[in-house]
This record gives C-alpha cells, sequence and structure tokens, in this order.
C-alpha cells in the first residue's frame, strides 16, 4: 500500500511539473510573438507619422504656389491645430461619457439573476406553505 501511494505521489509530482513546463513554454512563445506584433505596430505608426509629415509639406507646397510660402504654412498650421482641437474636444466628451468605470451590463444581468432566484424561491416558499 506505501509503494503505490508513494508511486501515485511520485507520478502527481511528475505530472504537475510537466503541466507547468508546458505552461511556461506555451507562455513563452506567446509573449515572444506579442512582443513581435507590438513592436511591427510601433514601427508602422512612426512611417504614418512620416506619411503624414510629408502630406503636410506637400500641403504647404501647393499651397506656396499661388500664395506666399510664409502664408501657405500658416494656413496649414491653423488648420491643423484647429482639427486637433475639435478632436482633442470629441475626445474628452467620450472620456467623460465613458468615464463610469461599472460593467453596466454585467450588473443588470447579476441583479436580473439576483431577482430571478427570489422570484423563484418566494413561489418555491407559497407552494409550501399552501401544502
Amino acid at each position: 500500500m506505501k509503494t503505490l501511494l508513494a508511486d501515485l505521489r511520485e507520478d502527481v509530482v511528475r505530472l504537475v511539473t510537466g503541466e507547468i513546463a508546458l505552461f511556461k513554454a506555451e507562455m513563452t512563445k506567446k509573449a515572444k510573438d506579442l512582443g513581435i506584433g507590438a513592436g511591427m505596430l510601433v514601427v508602422a505608426l512612426v512611417l504614418v507619422l512620416f506619411g503624414f509629415g510629408t502630406l503636410i509639406a506637400a500641403a504647404v507646397l501647393g499651397l506656396a504656389t499661388v500664395l506666399p510660402a510664409w502664408l501657405a504654412a500658416l494656413i496649414v498650421g491653423v488648420v491643423l491645430i484647429l482639427v486637433a482641437g475639435i478632436l482633442a474636444l470629441v475626445g474628452v466628451k467620450k472620456l467623460k461619457a465613458g468615464a463610469k468605470p461599472v460593467p453596466e451590463r454585467s450588473v443588470e444581468a447579476l441583479t436580473g439573476d439576483h431577482l430571478a432566484d427570489q422570484q423563484h424561491d418566494s413561489k418555491h416558499d407559497t407552494k409550501e406553505a399552501a401544502a
């Protein structure tokens, strides 16, 4: 009986150790893949930023064909600041609207489940009282 329990203990230890090693290997691979993906996204965002800068320069140069260069740069700069201001105001409004850190649907579901349990309990109590 002792050898059976000792063998069982060893098997359980070996199984748990193997599962932990598998878990570590899987998580290491996933973390590596996530890191590579995040790095690629950062590079893509930097390239998009450079692309927008080039488009802004093209807008200034295009306006400079009909207006003095300083006026073209001023107009493009003011338009960019206005767009940034509008986006900031809309962003702040959205943040304030979503500022409640309460998962409303989950609370409703839980409250609904609780109410259903109460109704079930009260029906069950009524049936018992009638019997």
